[in-house]
């Protein structure tokens, strides 16, 4: 069997109805390649990955190759899928057979949405646990108070919801602590991701040491192996640095008694693709995956969701059967407009701050991330008013406008 072709498919998946009317919000999520390989005995595979559509050339050596010379290989994650789904197919057996001994069943996985005001996050966890999650992962942010996200949350989530955050490391030890200690006391609270810059593996030992919460590290700088060995972190992320590495350091993980979070985020083949990984790593926590952010998919069947977890699938390959008229109708979509808007940053004090889009509350009050309680952001669309169009003119000369 040989590989005779690799066709490219950029595709603009509709965004979940919810989410609609936020379009600088959730910029870019639509933007997905599906990689779908041919060969000469006729088993076509797809693969899929949240990422703009790389080069022709940059597939070009898996042409007129044995889809199996690239079992482990470090390719695109959507390539890599779709090799998986061929190989899985050409067999016809699951694709897990092909990276290791099955250990489980089903999967632990996450929820997702993009930074959310205390409100918006409750309406997501409450969105989340009936569609069967129990475990929600979001991006904190410089422009909204986590300790009133996390109120939100206690709020709504039932018994045993537990909420993943990530703290994008940016942050010193002395600007985090205190925040985790806090955070520590919430029954909501299940993992904490990124706390400190990554290459200040010292802090992150001595804030593992501090804190009873898991920690997470998501791009070990040293590789992982001088991470684990100077007791870095409880769990490391594997999944978006190639199909490859993701095994081997989920493997070495185990070795240390030590426990994987597996992301690759994309749609339903995606999230099919972290699935059968999560079948044979022996100490995965849960995947996140963000196929729940999409109102269309490009599959007949999403993978479903019951009390927390996925199944892995049985069946051929990947294991999940493409639409190839909903793949024609993606691929038709055009990306998201996303209309001229402004930030509108209220501080505690009673000051209102101005800024083209998002803004960049570390640049702006010289305080890091989680250091000014009761902050919050309001998104302000182009509505067509002279006071927006004013306001957006005055950004535009003089930088950022602060008003009270």
């Amino acid at each position: 069997m040989k590989i005779t072709d690799v066709e490219i498919i950029p595709i603009y998946p509709r965004v979940a109805t919810r989410n609609a009317d936020q379009k600088a919000r959730f910029r870019e999520i639509n933007h997905r390649t599906i990689f779908k390989v041919k060969t000469d005995n006729g088993v076509v595979g797809y693969g899929d990955a949240r990422c703009a559509p790389p080069p022709e050339e940059s597939v070009a050596n898996v042409v007129d190759r044995n889809p199996f010379d690239f079992i482990s290989a470090n390719l695109n994650t959507g390539l890599m899928g779709a090799l998986y789904d061929v190989m899985g197919k050409h067999l016809e057996v699951p694709a897990y057979k092909l990276m290791g001994q099955k250990v489980r069943d089903r999967v632990p996985v996450a929820a997702w949405t993009r930074p959310a005001s205390p409100e918006d996050l409750a309406k997501e966890v409450q969105r989340a646990a009936l569609e069967g999650y129990m475990i929600f992962k979001m991006h904190t942010c410089t422009y909204y108070d986590v300790f009133q996200q996390n109120q939100a949350v206690e709020e709504v989530a039932p018994e045993g919801f537990k909420m993943h955050y990530d703290f994008n490391h940016n942050r010193s030890l002395s600007a985090v602590l205190r925040i985790i200690q806090e955070l520590e006391k919430s029954p909501v609270v299940g993992l904490i991701e990124d706390p400190l810059f990554l290459w200040d593996t010292d802090g992150w030992r001595r804030l593992r040491e501090q804190t009873r919460l898991p920690i997470l590290m998501h791009v070990p700088q040293l590789g992982g192996g001088p991470e684990i060995i100077r007791g870095c972190a409880d769990a490391y992320m594997v999944g978006e640095g190639g199909i490859g590495p993701t095994l081997c350091r989920g493997f070495a993980c185990a070795e240390a008694n030590i426990s994987t979070v597996i992301q690759l985020t994309g749609g339903t083949l995606t999230k099919a693709m972290a699935m059968h990984m999560g079948a044979v790593l022996p100490l995965v926590m849960h995947s996140t995956n963000l196929d729940d952010q999409y109102e269309e998919d490009v599959v007949k069947k999403r993978i479903e969701v019951a009390e927390g977890c996925s199944p892995v699938p049985e069946g051929p390959g990947l294991g999940v059967e493409v639409d190839e008229e909903a793949l024609a109708a993606a691929a038709a979509n055009g990306p998201t407009e996303v209309p001229r808007h402004m930030g509108v940053l209220h501080l505690p004090g009673g000051h209102r701050v101005y800024t083209h889009s998002f803004p960049n509350v570390s640049k702006l009050t010289g305080f890091p991330e989680g250091n000014i309680r009761g902050i919050r952001l309001e998104v302000w669309d182009d509505d067509g008013t002279s006071e927006f169009e004013e306001m957006y003119s005055r950004v535009g000369k003089e930088g950022a406008v602060w008003e009270k």
